[in-house]
């Protein structure tokens, strides 16, 4: 076994020697053996060259041929070649019409031949372009409505389409009328025939159709604020204002500082604590003597009252019995009531011919309460006009107004160069948005420490320390 190995080898090493296998294969003299019982490892060691090839070529007998050679027959593969055609046949075979080109026959560009399809095989048939959403659904609609027409039932749809009035189109004389005719009425091509059409259809077949659009409510056209969106500040607000601007604008701050303090002196003065209703020696001794007194006098006043329950229930059990009437009071009564129904009556119909003679003062009121209500009206209208450059109240906060950016008479700059920057462009058109009614006004987010801050001295500063 030995000795048959080492001819091999020797035989393997001469030169001209055509080696069928892998040098590794020939080397070792064995084939090399893998587990193939995962499909990962069988796909890594398995050889399907020959089962790809074998495709590639039947894929290419079909691009080619539209089909597979073996299933052709010879007339379709085979010509029969009887050389070229002859001078006087090729003339007679060019059309007469038109000149004669001389030289060589024209040929496609190659783009053109790039872009044709070079493939017999048919493109693969679009699934989804044959496919209608809601297929199975309008499949048994039209297989039941087949069913109620085989019966003769009439759906309510078709009722109502069969009892709607058809529109009818008149015909314009432009239509009519010859072109030629100078008296004809003018055609407007741009004219509104389409809408014209659309307005006489019912509105609820433009809805359904899509053809009409929802109205759009007036409401959400108006702004939610008159205001501007950049606010021209006032002119003693500028780095070199006339003197009474600035002071109008000085006086302006003033008050609303004043204001300001005026408000925290009415908080203070509420949450202050009120001298007469501070304890003394005298309440707290009250208080601490209270309970310890005996209680006889609370029980005298306990039996006082028992007595006088009684007496009272006594007295309404004497009255009850003194109060039952006899039959003359009882009719008497009834007579009296009857008489009383009838004097209310005559009463409301002298009123009624009272308010005859009163129409006059009936009018003069009647028109003073609609010019009074007119009034109302008015006023109610200026208010909303005036409500419209003031903010509303859109979140549980109240809109607060900036603070006014004003400059004493000492501090204002004589240039633009000596002016110093004031103020935030970011806040001030945050603030104008509130204002506009835009967004709702806010606090700053609160920042709270999840966890305590703990401080460690490090190694280094402890060893200098």
């Amino acid at each position: 076994m030995a000795a048959a190995r080492r001819l091999k080898r020797v035989v393997a090493s001469q030169p001209g020697f055509l080696n069928f296998k892998s040098s590794s294969e020939s080397l070792s003299g064995r084939r090399k053996r893998v587990n193939k019982n995962k499909k990962k490892s069988w796909n890594k060691h398995s050889d399907i060259n020959d089962v790809e090839e074998f495709l590639e070529d039947v894929r290419l007998q079909e691009r080619t041929t539209g089909g597979l050679l073996a299933e052709k027959s010879d007339d379709s593969l085979f010509f029969l070649d009887v050389g070229q055609p002859k001078r006087a046949e090729r003339k007679a075979a060019e059309p007469i019409e038109g000149k004669k080109r001389k030289g060589k026959t024209p040929r496609p560009l190659r783009i053109d031949l790039i872009l044709q399809q070079d493939s017999l095989i048919p493109a693969p048939k679009d699934v989804l372009a044959y496919q209608q959403p809601n297929a199975k659904k309008l499949r048994r609609i039209s297989q039941k409505a087949e069913q109620l027409a085989a019966k003769g039932v009439v759906t309510r749809r078709q009722k109502r389409l069969l009892s709607r009035r058809p529109v009818t189109k008149e015909a314009k004389k432009s239509d009519t009328e010859a072109n030629n005719n100078p008296n004809r009425d003018y055609y407007d091509i741009w004219g509104q025939e389409q809408s014209t059409v659309k307005d006489s259809a019912e509105d609820w077949y433009l809805q359904q159709t899509g053809k009409k659009r929802v109205k759009r409510p007036e409401k959400l056209s108006d702004r939610p604020s008159v205001l501007p969106a950049v606010e021209v500040i006032a002119p003693g607000g500028s780095y070199n204002p006339d003197f009474f601007s600035h002071q109008a604008l000085l006086k302006e701050a003033h008050e609303v500082e004043v204001k300001k303090q005026k408000e925290e002196d009415k908080l203070e003065r509420q949450l202050a604590v009120n001298k007469d209703d501070t304890a003394t020696e005298e309440t707290v001794i009250r208080e601490q003597v209270e309970g310890l007194v005996e209680e006889e006098e609370e029980e005298e006043e306990d039996e006082e009252e028992a007595a006088h329950d009684e007496e009272d229930e006594d007295a309404e059990g004497g009255s009850s019995l003194a109060k039952k009437k006899t039959e003359r009071q009882r009719k008497r009564e009834k007579a009296d009531k009857i008489k009383e129904l009838r004097r209310l009556d005559s009463k409301r119909q002298m009123d009624h011919r009272q308010q005859l003679f009163q129409l006059r003062s009936i009018k003069a009121s009647i028109k003073q309460q609609e010019q009074s209500t007119e009034d109302k009206q008015k006023i109610r209208k200026a208010n909303q006009e005036a409500e419209k450059s003031q903010p509303r109240r859109l979140g549980k906060l109240k809109f607060q107004a900036q603070d006014l950016e004003v400059q004493l008479s000492d501090e204002l700059a004589g240039s633009l160069r000596q002016l110093k920057p004031e103020g935030s462009v970011l806040k001030d058109r945050f603030k104008s948005l509130q204002k506009r009614n835009l967004i709702e006004p806010r606090e700053r987010a609160k920042f709270k420490r999840r966890h305590k801050l703990k401080y460690v001295e490090k190694r280094a500063f402890r060893a200098i320390t």
